[in-house]
């Protein structure tokens, strides 16, 4: 009898074989939620990460909750110190699709169009099989405003719903299906005409490209997929829909400590001049900051449902993440532009349940760069040959809890006067017009001191400036050299 329950187990085990092998085969699906000028401070997983004073830089208290944003973290990883490789939309958007800084694919400034010949994650997602769509803003096609559904494509075989250029704050379907912009739209001075207090979660934009979303996923949800849906929000102008546009009309602002520091004691690359120079904080705009923020949360949780709902969550790889920051006050700035935290670092956070551990924590420095290999590393996807980004996949799926690692990564200005070299703690920057500044992050997190002449930092910061200079010449930045590899920090 024991024998022949033995011989039954082993026929239903070589029978079931294929289908584990099946299983174990399939493919994994990708979505990207992508936004724009996004504060990391703004999301409670990031300020789970930092001490109070960090947290809390409007004052305690000040915050907005994104738990659906904070979930994905909490089932994945979080990276906390993932940056811009160039902290503004269109270079930093050209290094995350394509693996590459952006002097490589001659997308370095803001509506400069990306190479033909650039070669995207979606595009060798496309060449393995998978359904390919993006959804919401683009910004590697040159100056088109809004530009909808660009012909080149860059391996994203649905991009209906994909526009170049614009913060529009509402869309809808025009008679044939297609996208159109909400209101009057004013094609001489791209200027949309609209009430946001009048739209609603059918068409204000970042509702509408949620519901968009979903609609492809119901519609893909059998074959193996890759949706990349990019939010315009909260970028400015900060206005968002009701009731998101009241909802922290009760928080005060603190002003940050950074903002008190007079002008006359910060680097030229700082940038503290300008329409965006900020000397006292305006509360309406920031609550409205974080009434998008709300809004995009809320929206994120609706696709993570879809997931849930159709049993797709333990194969869909979720990553949440941005362009750049927005400084929101901090070094009398709003936007982006420079090298500091608020401006330069971005949320990266990913959940992958079949091959990342839960609450990993991952130390190291990163940048856009590096999102295209990992990426395809962590779907086990064919490698895309002689990118500038590093492979990052066995980070995610370590069976570490937390990585740490002193990795030195650069970072690169889209008006080539500043470059930067940083670490899980130190950050050096060298500009044109500024004596080297080398901050510590640990020690000094606003950011305000240089240690670049300080004794004790002697060796870090030479070892920070060989290493930054290095980079700079393997990957040809334009800073670097005046036409005859003449070096120009002195």
């Amino acid at each position: 009898m024991k024998l022949a329950k033995l011989y039954l187990a082993l026929i239903i085990g070589v029978l079931l074989l294929p289908q584990v092998s099946k299983a174990q085969e399939k493919k994994p699906n990708l979505i990207v939620i992508h936004t724009d000028e996004h504060n990391f401070r703004t999301l409670g997983c990031y300020r789970d990460q930092l001490t109070e004073d960090q947290a809390f830089v409007w004052g305690k208290g000040v915050e907005v909750k994104t738990p659906h944003i904070d979930r994905i973290a909490n089932e994945g990883a979080i990276c906390n110190n993932y940056y811009a490789s160039s902290p503004v939309c269109t270079p930093s958007r050209a290094s995350l699709v394509s693996g590459n800084y952006p002097i490589k694919t001659a997308s370095y400034r803001n509506d400069i169009p990306m190479k033909d010949e650039v070669v995207t994650f979606a595009e060798v997602l496309k060449q393995e099989g998978y359904a390919t769509s993006y959804l919401g803003k683009w910004h590697l096609d040159g100056k088109a405003k809004p530009g909808f559904a660009p012909k080149r494509k860059f391996g994203f075989t649905d991009n209906k719903y994909m526009f170049n250029r614009g913060h529009w704050k509402g869309l809808e379907d025009d008679e044939h299906g297609n996208p159109k912009l909400a209101g009057d739209y004013n094609a001489k001075n791209f200027k949309q005409k609209i009430n946001v207090k009048n739209t609603t979660a059918v068409d204000f934009t970042t509702d509408y490209l949620a519901t968009k979303t979903i609609e492809i996923l119901e519609r893909d949800k059998n074959k193996p997929f890759c949706i990349m849906v990019s939010i315009p929000d909260p970028h400015t102008p900060n206005t968002v829909r009701p009731p998101y546009d009241t909802m922290y009309s009760n928080l005060h602002f603190e002003k940050p400590k950074t903002l008190k520091t007079p002008v006359s004691e910060m680097p030229n690359w700082a940038g503290a001049q300008g329409k965006n120079f900020v000397n006292e904080l305006e509360q309406d705009k920031m609550q409205r900051y974080f009434g998008m923020v709300k809004c995009i949360d809320d929206n994120v949780g609706r696709i993570l449902d879809f997931l849930d709902e159709n049993n797709l969550t333990e194969n869909t790889i979720v990553v949440f993440t941005s362009d750049h920051g927005d400084l929101m006050g901090e070094h009398h700035k709003h936007n982006k532009g420079n090298p500091y935290e608020a401006s330069a670092k971005i949320p990266f956070v990913l959940r992958y349940p079949r091959k990342v551990k839960a609450g990993k924590v991952i130390k190291k420095a990163y940048t856009t760069t590096d999102f295209t290999p990992t990426i395809l590393g962590l779907m086990g996807a064919p490698e895309i040959k002689n990118v500038d980004g590093v492979n990052a996949s066995s980070d995610f799926t370590s069976k570490k809890k937390e990585i740490i690692d002193d990795r030195v990564t650069y970072m690169t200005s889209s008006h080539q006067k500043w470059i930067a070299a940083v670490t899980n703690r130190y950050k050096l920057v060298l500009s044109q017009e500024d004596k080297p500044w080398l901050i510590d992050l640990e020690v000094n997190p606003d950011e305000d001191i240089n240690f670049y002449n300080n004794a004790k930092y002697k060796k870090i910061a030479s070892e920070l400036q060989a290493e930054l200079l290095k980079q700079a010449k393997k990957y040809n930045d334009p800073v670097f050299t005046k036409g005859k590899n003449e070096l120009i920090y002195k």
